[in-house]
Formats: structure tokens, C-alpha cells, sequence
């Protein structure tokens, strides 16, 4: 008897962009052993969908209207752990690939990186693998056994980056001038800089803040 066919990946887009759906969707219809079964534009469509749909993979955008990629990642994981998600992201920063591993994503794909690695990584996470660009693999590792900013060091930042003076960011978090410019030096430290403008530039590379 001839060997039982093999059902398709089962698969979900959820993407603010239609050209990059559109693209994705081209792509994986040309393959035999995979199907898009959805699309979404933003992470409650994605959610929404994955209940109705219960997709094999879901391919999530990190940064979507309303609701980010990882905050969707996070709701869908919650309801169903066995979900499998990768996100698609243009930032290679080790920061957010490691908010979106620790939220349960099974793999980190670059944008930029998609025509060479998007058929594989689907294959990889859909037989329960993990994926990871390098570059990304890389950064992580660079920065592994750093201390990570603290909460309040990241809203210094954001701050900082609005603009605005030590004594400003002080009044706005109701502390010292003084227990800022404390801050801002551990922050420093932290990032390897030595310049405020140098650690605005070098968080938002990681995906630390978003500018």
C-alpha cells in the first residue's frame, strides 16, 4: 500500500505589513509541505485567529499595532503551551529576542533574513526544534554574563532619550537629581559608553528601548 500522506504545516502570519504577508504567503505556497491557513495585522487578530484556526505555527511580528508580537506570544502561549510561535523582527538586538525566547517563542527570525532561513526554521520548529539567527545567537552571547539594566535604569533611558535633563527625569520619577546622575553612571557602565547620546544609540541597537 503507498505510504499515508503527510499532512501540511498548518500555518498563521501575523504581520501589520500586507506586502511582507503577501510575500511570506507566496513563499510557503510554493511548497508542498506547508499551507497558510490565516493572516493577521495585528496581535489580537493573531490571537483571535489562533483560536478559531489553531494553526501547527504561527509566524508573529515582534513590533504590531495595539499589541506587540510578544505580548500576543505571551496570551496564546498562556492558553495553549504547546503553541509554536516564531517571531519575525528587522532587529538583530540580543534584548528582544530574549524577551520573546523567554515568553515561549521557539525561534527569532531577521526580517532581512527570511528568503534564505524562513523555510527551514518552519520545518525545524514544526519537528520541535528551536531556531535562531546567528547574528542574534551572537549578540546574546556577547552580552550573556552582563548585568542587565534594572527596570528603572530602562525608564532613565526612554527618558533620556525623550530629551530630557537629569533634573527633569528626577522630578518625574519623584527621587534626587543626584540619585539619577547615580543611575545614568550604572547605566554607563552597564552599556560600555560613556556619553548619554552613546547609550541612547547602543540600547536601541540591542532592543533595550525603542526609539
Amino acid at each position: 500500500m503507498p505510504a499515508k500522506a503527510t499532512a501540511p504545516i498548518r500555518i498563521l502570519i501575523a504581520d501589520d505589513h500586507p506586502m511582507l504577508r503577501e510575500g511570506v504567503a507566496a513563499v510557503i505556497g510554493l511548497q508542498t509541505d506547508m499551507v497558510v491557513v490565516g493572516e493577521a495585522a495585528t496581535g489580537a487578530d493573531a490571537i483571535h485567529l489562533f483560536e478559531e484556526l489553531r494553526p501547527d505555527l504561527v509566524l508573529m511580528d515582534i513590533q504590531m499595532p495595539e499589541m506587540s508580537g510578544v505580548q500576543a506570544l505571551e496570551t496564546i502561549r498562556a492558553r495553549h503551551p504547546d503553541a509554536r510561535i516564531i517571531i519575525l523582527t528587522t532587529y538583530s538586538g540580543d534584548a528582544k529576542a530574549l524577551a520573546a525566547m523567554r515568553a515561549g517563542a521557539a525561534g527569532f527570525l531577521l526580517k532581512s533574513s527570511l528568503r534564505r532561513e524562513l523555510l527551514n526554521a518552519i520545518r525545524a520548529v514544526h519537528r520541535g526544534q528551536r531556531h535562531l539567527h546567528p547574528d542574534v545567537a551572537q549578540e546574546i552571547a556577547l552580552h550573556a554574563i552582563e548585568d542587565p539594566l534594572t527596570p528603572r535604569e530602562i525608564d532613565i533611558l526612554r527618558m533620556i532619550a525623550a530629551g530630557h535633563a537629569n533634573k527633569q527625569v528626577a522630578w518625574k520619577l519623584g527621587v534626587a537629581e543626584e540619585t539619577i546622575k547615580s543611575n545614568i553612571k550604572s547605566i554607563f557602565a552597564k552599556l560600555h559608553v560613556s556619553d548619554r547620546t552613546h547609550a541612547v544609540t547602543v540600547a536601541a541597537r540591542r532592543g533595550i528601548i525603542d526609539l
